[in-house]
């Protein structure tokens, strides 16, 4: 999943929880994410464009410090 902004992303069904880890090794989890999101940014060309476009902004989250 080359990208230059986000450097691992992950989904949990069951909680609906985005987890992006950027290149910069910040950690968010994004609450209550559609599991079409996700599959979205993981189809998508450009994960920053499509983050910037359709995640950020949109959803709660919660800043993680660990990696």
């Amino acid at each position: 999943m080359p990208s230059s902004v986000i450097k691992y992303f992950s989904y949990d069904e069951v909680t609906k929880t985005l987890k992006i880890i950027f290149v910069t090794d910040m950690v968010y989890l994004y609450k209550n994410v559609p599991e079409n999101i996700y599959k979205m940014l993981k189809a998508s060309g450009s994960k920053g464009r499509y983050f910037n476009s359709n995640i950020k902004d949109k959803f709660k989250f919660q800043k993680i410090e660990e990696t």
